[in-house]
């Protein structure tokens, strides 16, 4: 369910016409609809009632402060992966009490800002991590709070860059390695262990996965409990999937109530991490069309978003429905159409083959499911400046973020810089 819907035959955001979004803010732009991302963290929240438990939104499938800012107010935690994400999360008024910390490469100064800041929790990913973060604890005179992020070996059946739980990626550790882990942790007085955690990718579109992972995880956590280190939480990740095209991913409803199957036997707290399912389909990207190409067989929709907009496309072959923005003309046909923006790289494609209707130069169109890992993996490539973010709620709008000039692009740069002695 998601709140872009056609109103007398255009597309709207809520209740504005994204080509109203369009003709104020310009394109490329993301927009944002708030009533989709609360709706769906609320169904996911109310998923798992009955057991204690705190969603924690993954901030890396999109850091913008208005987002976090709404999640939040909804009583939010964060799932972060770097110090820039804690700092976005407490520039929002995230609670730090509620943040953990995942990732597989934490630097000295992003541990102290963490612990500084007090977060909930540390997930550790390797025996010299755990080192670091004691090292760290101490000098600062702390106890860091630790859980250790355990590889449970599941095969999400995703997309291998989305995949984490296997043997092979660089995720977490063994759990023949947290065995070890453990008591050495719960022996150090720079730490505090409280909880386990386990991750298996995203766009995951199965509970059996998450099951399996649950059940290697829950029984470590047995066996800790009998050798006297009790766990306070179990972090059972995310990575619930959405619909892009013609994925059946569970509702949130049959995923929360296998949760708290799985879980009953659990008396501590349950932690989630979701991202994409909660902000994927509150988002599209609008673009409008420069001009219609044809080159032998071929036909090209080139449009003024690009590859530096949205990624997934270049990077993973992802599919995003394509939709025009306005209404329908009559009469017209449909074509069989690359849609592809003006980086210099073949590779640059928001779609390949598509069947649409024929557009004109002028005409927007919208990207569907473009809130997830859109803007948040966009750059700068071929020095084009990134589009503007728009957050809609009901029959307002909110700039969330301004569209960046050229002047952005050099911001930190000197065309002559002064020597410095090193």
């Amino acid at each position: 369910m998601n709140h872009f819907q056609r109103k007398k035959g255009v597309l709207h955001a809520e209740a504005i016409p994204l080509e109203r979004l369009a003709e104020r803010y310009g394109t490329p732009l993301y927009v944002y609809s708030t009533a989709t991302l609360t709706r769906h963290w609320k169904v996911l929240n109310r998923s798992l009632a009955g057991i204690r438990h705190v969603v924690c939104y993954a901030v890396k499938a999109n850091a913008n402060l208005a987002l976090l800012a709404r999640f939040a107010k909804l009583g939010s935690g964060f799932d972060i992966v770097s110090a820039g994400e804690l700092y976005r999360v407490l520039k929002a008024g995230g609670d730090p009490r509620k943040v953990v910390f995942s990732g597989v490469g934490k630097r000295d100064d992003e541990i102290a800002f963490a612990l500084e800041s007090g977060v909930r929790v540390l997930n550790v990913e390797s025996a010299g991590e755990l080192a670091r973060i004691s090292i760290v604890a101490r000098r600062m005179g702390v106890r860091a709070p630790i859980a250790l992020r355990v590889n449970p070996d599941v095969d999400p059946k995703t997309h291998p860059y989305i995949s984490t739980g296997l043997r092979e990626n660089k995720f977490g550790v063994s759990v023949e390695e947290a065995r070890r882990l453990y008591p050495l942790a719960a022996k150090d007085d720079a730490l505090h262990v409280v909880g386990v955690a386990s991750h298996i990718g995203s766009q995951i579109t199965s509970v059996k996965p998450f099951l399996d992972a649950i059940d290697r995880v829950l029984a470590l956590a047995r066996e800790l409990e009998k050798q006297g280190i009790p766990l306070a939480h179990l972090d059972v990740g995310g990575g619930l999937g959405i619909r892009y095209k013609d994925e059946e991913p569970p509702h949130p409803d049959e995923y929360g109530a296998a949760i708290r199957k799985a879980l009953a036997p659990w008396k501590g707290e349950v932690l989630l991490e979701p991202g994409r399912v909660l902000v994927g389909n509150a988002g599209v990207l609008v673009t409008r069309v420069l001009h219609v190409k044809r080159s032998g067989r071929k036909t090209f929709v080139v449009v003024d978003a690009a590859m530096n907009d949205l990624v997934r496309p270049a990077f993973y072959e992802a599919h995003h429905d394509i939709e025009p923005v306005g209404r329908p003309r009559e009469g017209e046909r449909e074509i069989v159409a690359d849609v592809v923006g003006p980086i210099c790289e073949s590779s640059d494609f928001l779609a390949r083959k598509r069947r649409m209707p024929e557009p004109v130069p002028g005409d927007l169109l919208a990207v569907r499911s473009a809130g997830a890992y859109g803007f948040a993996m966009s750059s700068n490539y071929n020095a084009r400046p990134r589009a503007a973010e728009v957050l809609v709620e009901g029959d307002q709008a909110f700039l969330a973020r301004r569209r960046e000039t050229y002047a952005d692009l050099v911001r930190g740069e000197e065309p002559a810089p002064a020597p410095e002695r090193v």
